[in-house]
């Protein structure tokens, strides 16, 4: 059988974005659809404008710490809507890039909405094109709980786009975009509180940093409460918000912000004409190779749910494009030591196994540990401190995970992923020179194990 195409992408997110410029560089007829914004979630409402507001929040710290190496500033101010608006043109000249990689790479570009008539035809704009092979990669939606008043809360969609700082934020959720947030709307100087409803955030990362985090977001004044949830949201006369909590309590503010969870994006999507199936939780179920229940259709990235990163969403991309038309150069994907980091207030950083997990999996641990004042700190009066912390084997020596709360600490745990994924063993991070004075040489100083 003809098709129109060898291979329809459905979303211009990273991961289809990778998969559709390399598909057509391996000779591939190539079309791709996108509805909403080129570049997906990081680009346009996740890690890109995310690490921007970062930046901007950061710079109240900076200016505090500028005073004890001689620097007389005077009263810095804040303004919303500049950031918002430089953000903005910096996510648009991203859409561009966006653009021209597909349209440069041979992909033909439909900006529009694409429905699944079946196994090998979707429908755009009411014209149905046929394809050999069609890769799902919509992504992921933020979640709002079916609460009273949720119309009145924001996701991480809307808070880019506030017209106006709000003066008193509750951030609701315990994952890492709940604290990275937090950590924004605190730092740009709104009175911030952080609920969440279970014992302590950072579900699954190592309890060291989990606690070390907490410690230093409460020293910074971010209030922090724990096994609190929000029962229903009103709206009150003069426009404020009165979120009244499961335990009885009511909190004021002017922005309710929910960091809850995401969904697979499989709206109007009509996977109900096809024989793709979905697991127990929601997401597309597919095979080690992309492949979902109906053969000639794949998914992969955020709307698979394994794991929602934007490098892992590329490599998916890759590992689909190679198997489909260059599949001498086929790898299968890897997750493990994949590298991580939280936005924070102070930043984490972390790959590999923590603590709690690598006792879980049976080994038998060391526990290397360090917290420390970083030098850029003595000459002022931040009493902030940075973790460093190191799980080993001790049967075999190796370095099952690295963890960091500190400033850059993305930075520096990139490079000892390499490390991780090389197999590094205690005594190779050992034999390993340390740049002089660097906080990152603490990981190749550490000697004395701290517990096991």
């Amino acid at each position: 059988m003809s098709y129109d195409f060898d291979l329809f992408v459905i979303g211009a997110g990273s991961g289809g974005v990778r998969a559709a410029r390399f598909a057509a560089g391996f000779g591939a007829r190539v079309a791709v659809a996108e509805s909403r914004y080129l570049g997906g979630t990081c680009v346009n409402v996740g890690c890109v404008p995310k690490k921007l507001l970062v930046y901007g929040a950061h710079f109240a710290d900076d200016f505090e710490l500028a005073e004890g190496y001689g620097w007389s500033l005077d009263e810095a101010k804040f303004d919303w809507p500049t950031l918002i608006a430089n953000k903005n043109r910096e996510i648009q000249r991203l859409n561009g890039i966006y653009r021209n990689l597909l349209v440069n790479s041979g992909v033909t570009l439909l900006e529009s909405h694409a429905k699944l008539v079946d196994a090998h035809h979707v429908e755009v704009d009411g014209q149905r094109f046929s394809a050999e092979h069609i890769l799902v990669a919509t992504g992921g939606w933020p979640q709002i709980p079916d609460i009273p008043g949720r119309e009145h809360a924001i996701s991480s969609n809307e808070a880019f786009y506030l017209g106006q700082l709000p003066r008193r934020v509750l951030v609701v959720g315990g994952g890492y975009i709940a604290v990275e947030f937090a950590s924004i709307f605190h730092g740009l100087g709104a009175q911030t509180t952080l609920l969440y409803r279970r014992e302590l955030f950072l579900r699954g990362f190592d309890g060291a940093v989990r606690r070390h985090l907490k410690e230093e977001l409460e020293r910074k004044g971010l209030d922090l409460q724990f096994n609190a949830d929000i029962a229903r949201i009103d709206k009150q006369s003069d426009g404020s918000l009165l979120a009244t909590l499961k335990d009885g309590r009511a909190l004021e503010a002017d922005c309710v912000f929910y960091a809850t969870g995401r969904r697979p994006m499989l709206d109007n999507l009509g996977l109900e004409n096809t024989a793709v199936e979905l697991d127990e939780r929601g997401f597309i179920r597919v095979d080690d190779d992309f492949r979902t229940t109906e053969p000639s259709i794949l998914a992969i990235g955020d709307v698979i749910g394994r794991v929602q990163l934007t490098p892992v969403a590329l490599a998916e991309g890759m590992a689909v494009a190679r198997r489909l038309f260059r599949p001498e150069e086929y790898r299968p994907v890897d997750y493990a030591y994949i590298p991580t980091a939280v936005f924070s207030l102070p930043n984490i950083g972390t790959v590999g196994l923590g603590e709690e997990q690598a006792r879980q999996q049976g080994y038998q641990v060391k526990l290397f540990e360090s917290r420390f004042r970083a030098l850029k700190l003595t000459l002022t009066e931040d009493q902030e401190r940075t973790l460093m912390k190191l799980v080993v084997d001790a049967d075999s020596d190796r370095v099952l995970g690295c963890h960091m709360v500190g400033p850059e600490a993305g930075e520096i745990v990139q490079g000892l992923a390499v490390a991780l994924k090389a197999g590094a063993t205690k005594r190779v991070f050992d034999e390993t020179l340390g740049v002089h004075p660097t906080a990152a040489e603490e990981f190749v100083t550490m000697r004395t194990p701290v517990g096991g």
